[in-house]
């Protein structure tokens, strides 16, 4: 009991006080360095004599709603399949996305609009900051249930400036594409959860194995999550690039991809489950791997074919290797983003690569400076663009793989909230919950154990 008490006790006051040290932080600096950018200023604006139809919001707001709706509603209720955590899961991720948004805009503004002393602002900030939120959420899949508010929001501390970092250095130092995210933000954050979840390796886990599986309400919950993702993924993947044919051909390839992708996932999945059963955990890969490549010139049969490729490869992940990452390599990934981020991810890169080195002039005719404009300047050859990408992807393992484990060094701190391994994946440890929800739960909150965690 006196455990519990402090517990809850240190619970009380460390969420409270970091939200509030964050905050302000993030404020101050806000009041210092951030500005509107000249199309949103009302005084530069004007003084361009600009006609307001012509403002970027209006061709770049619709694609943020979509981008928007996927970050809150949709990575919330696709981690909401755990029968009772579907408040921490919706919830956490309101939180985390909340603060990641303000920190990315300082950290992205910082290596990307910074000039005349300050951070200059408008709807594409806004854009990219729910990317960098997503990888954190993508991340944050990898040790759902088995982390607390504070250490949660420590990994986003730390996540989000290493997130900048390395979307910096693809981007902008090697001028790798990769407007979807299949590298800067699928792999990276993927990779950075999975060795986050190893370092916090908890040996007693089984303690709460109970709790890891899904009810029929639950697993409802994160079909609507899917849902919602599949719908706007290729607005998610068209959002950041040059309007016209870039655009268009982006939405396009994302589109047929998750169709393929979806087809491969129903027939893998009835073939390897258990009495022919489906599962559709893996038909957002197809999604995830054309991020890299949908603004080229991939064609349509390639998207089919590359997401058709995703969809296997994710549904064979999640039925044969996520076990063997627990059992032989010790990291518990309860959401499989492994699966659904981490592989399609790098095989997204891997087409990346593939595609650039076949770009040529006679097959995107003008069109090919704002694919590949190094290409188009003479800079560079296709080939030389082909092995930046490649290079493209180790940068952002290594980041990623750095990254995690300096993340999972500072979420062991003594002194930071964790639910111990008999209350892992349980809403009540910090949440209200209804009372027929609480009873049912009572008889699986054990007297509270020293927790084990190695």
């Amino acid at each position: 009991m006196a455990g519990s008490s402090r517990r809850a006790g240190g619970r009380r006051l460390q969420l409270p006080l970091l939200c509030l040290l964050l905050q302000g932080a993030t404020a101050i600096l806000f009041a210092v360095f951030v500005r509107y950018n000249h199309e949103t200023d009302a005084a530069l604006w004007h003084w361009g004599n600009h006609s307001n139809p012509d403002n970027e919001f209006y061709f770049r707001y619709p694609s943020f709603q979509d981008v928007h709706t996927m970050i809150f509603v949709g990575f919330g209720f696709l981690m909401a399949f755990l029968q009772r955590y579907g408040f921490s899961s919706v919830g956490f991720t309101f939180l985390l996305a909340a603060f990641a948004l303000q920190w990315s805009t300082l950290v992205q503004g910082f290596l990307h609009t910074f000039h005349g002393g300050h951070i200059h602002i408008g709807v594409e900030s806004m854009i990219n900051a729910d990317f960098c939120a997503g990888a954190v959420l993508i991340s944050f899949g990898a040790i759902l249930g088995k982390t607390g508010p504070a250490q949660l929001l420590l990994m986003a501390l730390l996540e989000v400036v290493l997130f900048g970092l390395n979307e910096f250095v693809l981007l902008s130092l090697l001028g790798v594409k990769d407007a979807g995210g299949s590298m800067t933000i699928h792999t990276f954050g993927a990779y950075f959860g999975l060795v986050l979840s190893r370092v916090l390796y908890r040996p007693q886990l089984e303690k709460s194995k109970h709790r890891q599986s899904s009810v029929y309400h639950s697993d409802l919950f994160a079909m609507i999550g899917t849902i919602f993702l599949w719908i706007f993924w290729p607005s998610f993947n068209s959002a950041p690039t040059p309007l016209g044919d870039g655009q268009h051909r982006t939405a396009l390839n994302t589109y047929y991809s998750l169709t393929a992708s979806t087809l491969s996932t129903f027939a893998l999945s009835a073939l390897v489950g258990r009495d022919g059963r489906l599962d559709m955990n893996a038909a957002l890969a197809g999604g995830v791997v054309v991020g890299t490549s949908a603004e080229m010139m991939l064609t349509p049969f390639g998207a089919l074919a590359a997401g058709f490729l995703a969809g296997t490869v994710s549904t064979l992940g999640f039925k044969f290797f996520t076990p063997i990452l627990e059992s032989k390599f010790k990291i518990q990934d309860t959401c499989g983003v492994h699966n659904l981020h981490g592989m399609p991810g790098v095989l997204g890169a891997l087409l990346g690569v593939l595609v650039a080195g076949l770009a040529t002039h006679d097959s995107y005719g003008e069109g090919l400076e704002s694919v590949f404009p190094l290409i188009a300047e003479g800079q560079r050859s296709s080939t030389s663009q082909a092995l930046h990408q490649l290079f493209g992807l180790f940068v952002t393992l290594i980041f990623a793989s750095v990254g995690g484990g300096l993340g999972g060094l500072l979420l062991r701190l003594p002194f930071l909230d964790s639910p111990p391994d008999s209350q892992c994946y349980e809403d009540q440890i910090y949440w209200e919950v209804p009372e027929e929800h609480a009873d049912l739960a009572q008889g699986s909150l054990r007297p509270e154990e020293p927790d084990t965690q190695a």
